[in-house]
Formats: C-alpha cells, sequence, structure tokens
C-alpha cells in the first residue's frame, strides 16, 4: 500500500515503496500494488509502504526484510557476517543520508515545499483540511531536521552529502552487477528505490538527480535492476 501515484505521492514515500516493490520482486513474491489516499494513516508505522498479507500488516522496508526471512524468503542468506555487516552500514548511510535529503529538499526548500510538496501532500482533502494537513506535516519534517543536525544546512551542502553518499556506493559496487557481486540483496533493493526514484522524478531543480548522473555504475545499476525485475510486469 501507498499513497496516490499520480497526484499525491512525494519522493521520499515513492523511493521507499519502489525499495520494496523491488525487494519483493527479487524475492521472486508476487506483487500488487495498492494506492489509497490515507495510506499514511493506515500504515501500523505511520510510514509508507506496508504490505497486507493474510491478517497481518507490517511496514517499512527493514521489518518486511525480517517478515520474509521468517516466511523463508531471504536475499541475504548467502553473505557471511562481516558482508551482512557492511550490508546494514551502507543500509544506514542511503537512509541517514538519501532518505533525509529527500525529505529535506520535499519540505526545508520553500520553493519546493511551495510549487509541489504541500500541493500534493494535500491533493486528497479539501480545504481547510489540506492545508492544516499540508503544514503539520512540513513542522514535523522540520522539526526532525533541527533534531538531527540538518535544520541549518544549505541546500547546497544537501546536495553535497548525496554526492558523498553515491560515492560510496559507486566505489562499493564497483563494475559488480550488484553490491554483493551476483546476487542482489536488500542493500540492492534499497539503492534501486532511491536512486531510480529521484533520476525519474520532476522536481524544481534537476541538481539532485545530476548528482547521481555523475556515477556511470550507479546508473548502469539502475537500468539493469528496472529491466531485470520490472519490465514486461505490472506494478
Amino acid at each position: 500500500y501507498q499513497p496516490l501515484k499520480e497526484d499525491q505521492i512525494l519522493l521520499s514515500d515513492c523511493a521507499s515503496s519502489l525499495a520494496v516493490q523491488a525487494y519483493l520482486r527479487m524475492c521472486g513474491l508476487p506483487v500488487q500494488v495498492a494506492y489509497r489516499a490515507n495510506a499514511e494513516y493506515m500504515s501500523p508505522s505511520g510510514k509508507i509502504p506496508f504490505i497486507h498479507v493474510g491478517n497481518q500488516v507490517v511496514s517499512e522496508l527493514g521489518p518486511i526484510v525480517q517478515f520474509t526471512k521468517a516466511k523463508g524468503h531471504s536475499l541475504s542468506d548467502g553473505l557471511d557476517d562481516i558482508q551482512r555487516a557492511e550490508m546494514k552500514a551502507y543500509m544506514e548511510l542511503v537512509n541517514n543520508m538519501l532518505l533525509t535529503a529527500e525529505l529535506y529538499i520535499q519540505w526545508c526548500d520553500d520553493a519546493t515545499a511551495a510549487e509541489i510538496s504541500r500541493p500534493r501532500y494535500s491533493s486528497p482533502y479539501s480545504w481547510p483540511l489540506s492545508n492544516i494537513l499540508a503544514y503539520q506535516k512540513q513542522w514535523e519534517v522540520r522539526r526532525k531536521m533541527n533534531a538531527i543536525g540538518w535544520g541549518g544546512k544549505t541546500l547546497e551542502q544537501v546536495y553535497e552529502d548525496v554526492s558523498q553518499c553515491c560515492q560510496a556506493l559507486s566505489q562499493r559496487l564497483g563494475t559488480q552487477p550488484f553490491f554483493f557481486n551476483k546476487q542482489p540483496t536488500e542493500l540492492d533493493a534499497l539503492v534501486f528505490g532511491h536512486l531510480f526514484t529521484i533520476l525519474t522524478t520532476r522536481l524544481t531543480s534537476t541538481e539532485l538527480a545530476e548528482r547521481i548522473k555523475s556515477y556511470s555504475n550507479l546508473l548502469s545499476f539502475c537500468r539493469r535492476i528496472e529491466q531485470t525485475y520490472f519490465e514486461d510486469k505490472t506494478s
């Protein structure tokens, strides 16, 4: 489950939703995407996306990975302890840098918030609720940014953080098809979800996508996963 695709969903939620979709497809599991205007409020954690399997509801990639693992579907079973620790460290990097940068640009950059984030976020609701919910969300994210030390950053500093994250990912990937050689893991799903969404989402500036385009192996990686797991398949 995720917010409405055409009118409502924002970059960060779209990236997280795509990462979960990629992970489930990599596991060979069937995926049926449901779009709901109130998906955020349906989620047990208030975070997007969440899956509904039988009578169980699980939200966000980490818990979904644990849930599928308990059901006998895992992408990282072939990794040793050192590789597993390395995978988790890179996943933390993506969540701490890319996801935070997405949230910052959506809600702390005034132009993006006014032109894209607030109108899209509030689109399913009528006035004045639409305004109240949008500004409430913006205040919530800005408070979080202040708490983690991102509140005082400039847009250029955020772009530089994204570049450093991409450089680290690019170096780790090298010439391999996936981050841990020939088989994808949840790290590959997470990185694809964020990079592909940034590359294909319209923002007030193309700078975020341009930072990713500097790394040709990351672009090839995104194309490879798209072609392998998403082409000729209904989403």
